[in-house]
């Protein structure tokens, strides 16, 4: 049974076969780290909703408040944030949108609806999609990030995430934001693999903005 380092090199392979463009950013870049998280989709959504609109350290900050709360947990079980009150959480640093969207997480979790890890194993990435965007305040680039970073799914793009656009704009010489039609037409022969090119992508965005600064 493959590793997922084994996956990851096979991935960094195709990717270097299939686009001449990869190629350089993977030279330049070098090895793929992209390493998924322990998380289970309930607290990797729970902490996403967090981290919207905040800045890191800001983000957790509230989230260490929220997590202390419920003292020896590591992170709060769903019936125990249902059992909080609303003006409780509130008071931990979360808007009232915020607080609407963590205890509909919560909820969701509670039946069902949001999958264990070893349930999720057992759902392509367009189910999970479909279901988990039915949470308040939870869209499709947020359930991309779960996919890529604590599923560890490698063939998910983010088309509508700015450093994936940057990236790709840098990379390929765009004059303009690309469109979806944009990324068809580059990305089809990445597959099964589009998550560790958005990697080499988000890495080439970053690269740019510490040039720039």
């Amino acid at each position: 049974m493959p590793t997922f380092d084994d996956k990851l090199k096979t991935a960094v392979k195709h990717l270097t076969r299939v686009d001449r463009t990869m190629a350089r950013l993977v030279r330049d870049i070098g090895p793929c780290t992209l390493r998924p998280l322990r998380w289970s989709p309930y607290e990797s959504l729970t902490r996403a909703i967090a981290h919207q609109q905040l800045n890191g350290r800001a983000a957790q900050t509230i989230l260490g408040r929220f997590v202390a709360l419920y003292p020896g947990q590591r992170f709060p079980e769903p019936h125990e944030v249902l059992a909080t009150h609303f003006a409780r959480l509130r008071a931990v640093g979360f808007s009232r949108n915020k607080v609407t969207a963590i205890r509909d997480i919560a909820a969701k979790a509670r039946d069902g609806i949001v999958p264990t890890r070893a349930q999720a194993r057992r759902l392509d990435d367009e189910e999970l999609i479909l279901r988990l965007v039915e949470i308040y305040g939870v869209g499709r680039w947020t359930v991309e990030m779960l996919l890529i970073f604590t599923l560890g799914r490698l063939d998910v793009l983010p088309v509508d995430d700015f450093g994936i656009q940057s990236g790709f704009r840098a990379a390929y010489h765009l004059r303009r934001r690309p469109t979806k039609t944009d990324f068809q037409r580059v990305t089809d022969c990445w597959q099964p693999f589009r998550s560790v090119g958005s990697w080499y992508l988000w890495r080439h965005a970053d690269g740019l903005k510490k040039r720039k600064a």
